[in-house]
C-alpha cells in the first residue's frame, strides 16, 4: 500500500474477525528498538478513558480485544506483533490505531525498513504498507483500522511525531502526567503470594504517566518516568518465604508432581494435562499462548485424550483447545512431545486432515524444539481442494517457560491464585523428569562435524555443516527465551545481513560456509537496558568460548577517567576478564587482564594517542564436548558462560536507564 490509501479487510479475505498486525524495523548497529502502542477512539477521535490505550505495561484489553504479543525476531531484525479481535471491539469505538516510539532521543529515522504487516487469524498475510520518509521523529502512527458501512477497513497513515510517545498520546485525549516519578516503595508484608501484590497501576481514569523522550538536557539524568497499567497485579516475591521443613530432606507438596514420571508417554500426558489445565483456569497466560495462533478472546476450555474418527482407526490427540466467542467455537487439536523426541509428520498429518473434515482451525504441535524462520518443523501436505484453511502452528517448552516467567515475576496476573498455579507449573517444567526442558540436544551432525573441524576436513557446502548452523540458532533463540524471561527485559537474537540477501535458509547456508572455513560459530543478542551488543562466539578449533560486549567512550572527560570509572564498576568482576580498548582505525588498542589493571588503570590507554572509541570485555571459557545438555556437553555450557558473563560483568555497568515492568506508585495512603 503507499501512504494515505485505505482497503476494506473483507474484500482480502474470508475471515477477517482476528487479525494480527506486524511492526518491523531493523537497524545497522542491531541495537535500534520501538515499541507498539494502540489507542482506541470514539466518534470524535479521542479515548474513552486512559483505559483504551495500550502500551508495554498495559498489554491486554479484559475483553480480549486488543493484545500486544511482544517482539520476535525476523531474518533481518525484529517484530512487534498485535492481535485484534475486530468482533471484541466496544461499539463505541470507530478507530483503532497502531503506533510506535522510541525512547529519550532515539529517531524513526535511525531505523531501516519500517514496515506494518497484517495477517488474518491463519497467519496469512493480507497487506502490507512500508514507511520510507522517517526522520526526526520519536513516534509514528503506522496505520489505523476505522469502521466504515457495516465493515472494517484499513488506512496506511505513516504519520511522525517530534514531541515522542507524550504528543501523540496528549492528541488522542490521554491524560499525561508529567510530574517526576518518586521511587517505588517496597511493599510490606512477607514473602507469602497474598502478601506480595504489586501495585501496577492506577484506577482507569488515572492521568497515565509516558516516558521523558524529549526532556530538557537537566532533566537527562532524572529517572525516566514510567507508564500506569488500570489494574492492580499480583506477581511472586523476589525472595522464597523461609521454609518450615526440619531438614533439607523434606520435599515440599506440589499440585502437579513429576517425580513419579517413568516413561516419555507418562511424561507427555501429564505435561499436556498440566499445561492446558492452567491456561484454561488462567485467562492471561491462556490468551498469551493461544492469541498468536489466531484464536479469539473468550471462554476457553481445554481436553485431553479426545478420540476422533479417522478412517479405520480413531485417533487420540494429545490435547485439545476449544474458545467460545459470541457464539462461535475455536478449536486446536494438540500433538505434544517432551525429553527431546521428535514429531512424528505422520502423526501430524493426521490430525491436519481430522481438523481440515471436522471444520476446526488449528493443530498446534509441541516439543522441546524451536521452530525457526523458512524452516518447517514437519512437512505436511494441505488439500487445496477443502475450502477450509487448517494452520499449522508450532510451540515450544521454552516458549510456554518464558511466558509463564514473564507473567508471574514481571508482570503480575489478576489475582494470587493464578499466580500460585503459574509458579506449580513453571516449578513442573523445570523439573528434571518433566522432559519439558527446550532444546537439547545439536543433533547427529554434531559429532561429525566437530571432528570434520578438528581434522580440517569439513568442506563448505557440507550438509551436515548447515544442520549444526541451524541447531545453533535454535539454541542462542532459546538462550533468549529463558534470558528475558529471569530479567523481565527484552532479549532478542540479532540476525547479520549477509551477501546472499535475508533468506533465512541462505543466511543459515553462509554461516555454515563460514563454520567450515574458520571453526567458530557466531552470534549477537541485543539485552533492553545494557550499554551494548553481547556477542557470543564458540571457537571449536581452540575448544573456546567467549563472551564479550563492546561499551561506547563516553562523549565528554578524559582517557585516564574513563579507564579509571570503567575499573571501579568492574571492582566484582572476575579477576580473568579481558579488556581491549578499541581505537579508530586499522588495528586494535591494548589489551589485559582485570587483574593487571586494577592498580594500574592507565595501562589500558594507547601509548601514541590514537582516539578511543571504546572498550571490549570478554570471558573466555572451554567448550563443553557432547552434543548434549549434560554437564559436559555443549549446550550446557552455553548457558553457563552467558549466565555467568551477564550477571558478573554486564550487571555492573553503568546502563541506559532500564524500563522497569513495575510502574510507579500509583496509590498513596493515608
Amino acid at each position: 500500500m503507499v501512504k494515505g490509501a485505505n482497503v476494506g479487510l473483507a474484500s482480502l479475505s474470508e475471515d477477517v474477525s482476528s487479525v494480527v498486525l506486524s511492526l518491523a524495523w531493523c537497524s545497522a548497529t542491531g541495537d535500534g528498538d520501538a515499541d507498539v502502542s494502540v489507542l482506541l477512539l470514539d466518534a470524535n477521535g479521542k479515548v474513552r478513558s486512559n483505559a483504551d490505550f495500550f502500551f508495554y505495561n498495559n498489554p491486554a484489553a479484559t475483553d480480549g480485544s486488543v493484545q500486544l504479543l511482544g517482539k520476535t525476531p525476523t531474518a533481518v531484525g525484529s517484530e512487534d506483533r498485535i492481535s485484534l479481535d475486530l468482533t471484541a471491539i466496544p461499539s463505541g469505538v470507530e478507530r483503532v490505531v497502531v503506533a510506535a516510539s522510541r525512547d529519550e532521543n532515539a529517531r524513526f529515522g535511525d531505523l531501516d525498513d519500517l514496515r506494518i504487516t497484517i495477517a488474518d487469524r491463519t497467519g496469512e498475510a493480507l497487506l502490507g504498507f512500508s514507511i520510507t520518509d522517517a526522520g526526526v521523529e520519536s513516534a509514528f502512527l503506522f496505520g489505523e483500522l476505522y469502521r466504515r458501512g457495516g465493515e472494517w477497513k484499513f488506512r496506511a497513515v505513516g504519520q511522525g511525531y517530534e514531541t515522542g510517545l507524550a504528543g501523540l498520546a496528549t492528541d488522542f485525549g490521554i491524560d499525561v502526567d508529567d510530574a517526576p516519578e518518586e521511587e517505588p516503595e517496597e511493599p510490606a508484608g512477607g514473602a507469602g503470594v497474598e502478601s506480595s501484590a504489586v501495585v501496577a497501576g492506577a484506577p482507569a481514569e488515572s492521568p497515565v504517566t509516558v516516558p521523558a523522550q524529549s526532556a530538557a538536557p537537566e532533566a537527562a539524568t532524572a529517572r525516566p518516568r514510567r507508564p500506569r497499567t488500570a489494574k492492580k497485579k499480583v506477581t511472586l516475591p523476589k525472595t522464597a518465604q523461609k521454609s518450615l521443613a526440619e531438614n533439607d530432606a523434606w520435599r515440599q507438596a506440589r499440585l502437579f508432581p513429576a517425580s513419579s514420571l517413568k516413561n516419555d508417554r507418562e511424561r507427555e500426558m501429564r505435561a499436556t494435562s498440566v499445561l492446558l489445565s492452567v491456561m484454561a483456569q488462567v485467562p492471561e497466560f491462556g490468551r498469551r499462548l493461544t492469541a498468536a495462533f489466531g484464536a479469539p478472546a473468550g471462554r476457553m476450555q481445554t481436553f485431553t485424550e479426545v478420540s476422533l474418527p479417522h478412517r479405520d482407526t480413531p485417533k487420540r490427540p494429545d490435547g485439545v483447545i476449544r474458545v467460545e466467542r459470541a457464539g462461535k467455537l475455536w478449536t486446536a487439536l494438540m500433538e505434544t512431545k517432551t525429553n527431546g523426541n521428535p514429531l512424528k509428520p505422520e502423526q501430524v498429518q493426521d490430525y491436519m486432515d481430522i481438523a481440515a473434515r471436522r471444520g476446526y482451525e488449528a493443530v498446534i504441535t509441541l516439543s522441546n524444539d524451536v521452530a525457526l524462520e523458512g524452516r518447517p518443523l514437519v512437512d505436511v501436505k494441505i488439500d487445496g481442494r477443502r475450502k477450509h484453511k487448517v494452520t499449522l502452528w508450532h510451540l515450544s517448552w521454552a516458549e510456554v517457560t518464558h511466558q509463564a516467567q514473564m507473567l508471574i515475576r514481571h508482570e503480575g496476573v489478576g489475582n494470587a491464585a493464578h499466580a500460585w498455579l503459574l509458579h506449580e507449573l513453571l516449578h513442573y517444567l523445570q523439573h528434571e523428569n518433566s522432559g519439558c526442558h527446550g532444546f537439547q540436544n545439536m543433533g547427529p551432525a554434531w559429532v561429525p562435524v566437530r571432528k570434520g573441524i578438528e581434522e580440517e576436513t569439513l568442506c563448505q557446502g557440507d550438509p551436515r555443516a548447515v544442520e549444526v548452523a541451524e541447531s545453533w540458532e535454535r539454541l542462542v533463540r532459546q538462550v533468549c527465551l529463558r534470558l528475558g524471561g529471569e530479567l523481565g527485559q527484552k532479549v532478542l537474537p540479532i540476525p547479520r545481513r549477509g551477501k546472499r540477501g535475508t533468506d533465512p535458509q541462505a543466511r543459515r547456508v553462509a554461516l555454515a560456509d563460514s563454520f567450515c572455513e574458520n571453526g567458530r560459530l557466531n552470534a549477537e543478542i541485543h539485552i533492553d537496558g545494557t550499554p551494548g551488543i553481547m556477542a557470543l562466539v564458540a571457537d571449536l578449533r581452540t575448544g573456546k568460548l567467549r563472551t564479550s560486549i563492546e561499551v561506547p567512550a563516553p562523549e565528554q572527560g578524559y582517557p585516564l577517567t574513563w579507564a579509571k570509572r570503567l575499573i571501579r564498576q568492574l571492582a566484582e568482576a572476575p579477576a580473568d576478564l579481558h579488556i581491549e580498548t578499541l581505537v579508530q582505525g586499522e588495528g586494535g588498542g591494548p589489551r589485559a587482564t582485570l587483574e593487571r589493571l586494577r592498580p594500574e588503570p592507565g595501562d589500558i590507554l594507547p601509548k601514541d594517542g590514537s582516539q578511543i572509541t571504546g572498550f571490549r570485555l570478554s570471558l573466555v571459557k572451554s567448550v563443553g564436548s557432547a552434543r548434549g545438555n549434560a554437564e559436559s556437553g555443549f549446550i550446557r555450557s552455553v548457558d553457563d558462560a552467558m549466565d555467568r558473563f551477564y550477571a558478573n560483568v554486564v550487571t555492573h555497568l553503568e546502563t541506559r536507564q532500564a524500563r522497569s515492568s513495575q510502574p510507579a506508585e500509583a496509590a498513596t495512603t493515608g
